[in-house]
């Protein structure tokens, strides 16, 4: 999840509130690629989430990267709980999941190169430790009273309210992981035709990428049950978005949204400020019961932004939130596939023209049969794994006409990064059906067998 935001000045205009997220704009000549990732660490002899504290854990690794690397530390209350370099950091998620929030990049092969180099780096320090780490969606066989809670004042503020709100909430913060892309826009109309086919194809990320189909030590019946949790966490602030594909879509309608959500936090010298359910729009009227005649900076309002958790969300780029986390092999894939799909205008366009005819409701069916059934869905009569091919083909199809080469021109584009992808459709298999496949036959039905063939 997001670091603190800074800078910016206090919201003197209601207009501010839309001009930040206009402030994203860029030439196409700026667009960049940021892609995120997140896996489980844990204790290799145990098979047991990694503490924070101790010689085999969260803070060892932490400490590790920075000797060894050279990453600066972040901290809270005395407490190490990220890095930075180079215009990258890494993270922790409530549970203790390291996240690569990697820098803005201009191609897939930059990007990949940076995903392999930190992967690197944690192979290196957690052998140090006795510590490995794999990519799955969900924790296979962790219950959650097994769970870590990494020490920042957002997470026990979260973990709290997500008790009351729904039914999911802290097995998606305790005990899941994603891989996903950040991603730019020129104008406010580039936004929203990048929106609206991020939003309706990432049933499609879902179910080329679904990886969790393990939960609490058995199947759960889903492909991806990191999707199942998202339906059920937080209603206010999840889910598909139908009022994104209406008439007057643009930053003002995303606006209003946003400041329908409620509040979590504010954050102030280094500690968070309890505002769970409050409102951020009586903070614009100096009426916050939590600050009671203080009015918000913009550095607020971008941190109440990191608190919307649609399948995409807009902040001052787009970021595609679909896709479960899953083996090294397959980390490039997803910003290859929306790089594909957004960052060529022709490209963007044959995408809409396959998803403007959806109505809200099969956008809605598309996302809960590919978290049940992955690429073997069927949603009226619609093929997913049909629906996945003709898909990759025009994001295939983007990259080629991006025409970025790797390795010093010996690459002509970024079309193999697609690769894992292809071999799925040629398959018919996600890494969920290879998953199942050796749970029920090499695995003889033991699941913990994953951690010695799946880990990095």
């Amino acid at each position: 999840m997001s670091i603190p935001q800074s800078g910016g000045g206090p919201i003197e205009r209601f207009e501010q509130l839309a001009e930040y997220l206009a402030d994203g704009c860029k030439p196409r000549d700026d667009w960049r690629i940021g892609t995120e990732h997140e896996k489980f660490g844990y204790c290799e002899d145990t098979h047991l989430p990694l503490p924070y504290e101790g010689p085999r854990s969260i803070r060892a690794m932490l400490e590790g990267l920075r000797e060894r690397f050279g990453w600066d530390p972040l901290e809270e209350a005395g407490n190490i709980i990220g890095l930075t370099k180079d215009g990258a950091n890494i993270s922790l998620e409530p549970g203790g999941q390291l996240e690569l929030s990697g820098a803005p990049l201009e191609t897939i092969h930059q990007t990949c190169d940076e995903v392999n180099q930190h992967l690197r780096e944690v192979q290196e320090i957690a052998e140090k430790i006795g510590a490995r780490f794999i990519g799955l969606g969900a924790a296979p066989d962790w219950t959650h009273e097994q769970m870590p809670m990494m020490p920042k004042g957002r997470y026990k503020l979260m973990t709290d309210y997500m008790g009351r709100v729904g039914t999911h909430g802290t097995q998606m913060m305790y005990r899941t992981c994603t891989v996903q892309v950040n991603l730019d826009f020129s104008s406010e109309a580039d936004m929203v035709q990048k929106l609206r086919v991020a939003l309706a194809l990432q049933p499609v990320a879902t179910a080329l990428f679904s990886n969790s189909p393990f939960f609490e030590g058995k199947l759960n019946g889903h492909k991806s049950w990191r999707s199942r949790i998202w339906r059920d966490l937080d209603a206010d602030r999840t889910g598909m978005l139908p009022f994104v594909f209406e008439d007057g879509m643009g930053f003002d309608r995303w606006v209003d949204y946003a400041l329908n959500v409620p509040m979590y936090f504010v954050y102030r010298d280094g500690e968070y400020i309890d505002a769970l359910g409050q409102s951020f729009r009586d903070f614009l009227k100096g009426e916050l019961p939590a600050l009671p005649g203080e009015t918000p900076t913009l550095s607020d309002w971008a941190d109440h932004l990191t608190t919307l958790f649609p399948e995409a969300r807009v902040k001052k780029f787009i970021e595609m939130r679909g896709a479960d986390g899953g083996p090294w092999r397959r980390l490039c894939a997803l910003p290859a596939l929306w790089v594909g799909l957004t960052y060529d205008q022709t490209a963007l366009d044959a995408a809409w023209d396959l998803v403007k005819g959806w109505t809200t409701e099969f956008r809605d069916d598309l996302r809960v049969a590919a978290s049940v059934d992955g690429l073997a869905a069927q949603v009226g009569g619609i093929n997913m794994l049909d629906l996945a091919k003709e898909v990759v083909a025009i994001s295939k199809e983007g990259l080629r006409n991006r025409a970025r080469p790797g390795l010093g021109g010996m690459v002509p584009d970024e079309r193999h990064f697609l690769h894992a992808l292809e071999e799925s459709l040629e398959t018919g298999q996600s890494p969920a059906d290879e998953l199942l496949d050796r749970y029920h036959n090499a695995w003889g039905g033991e699941i913990s067998k994953v951690y010695a063939e799946y880990s990095y």
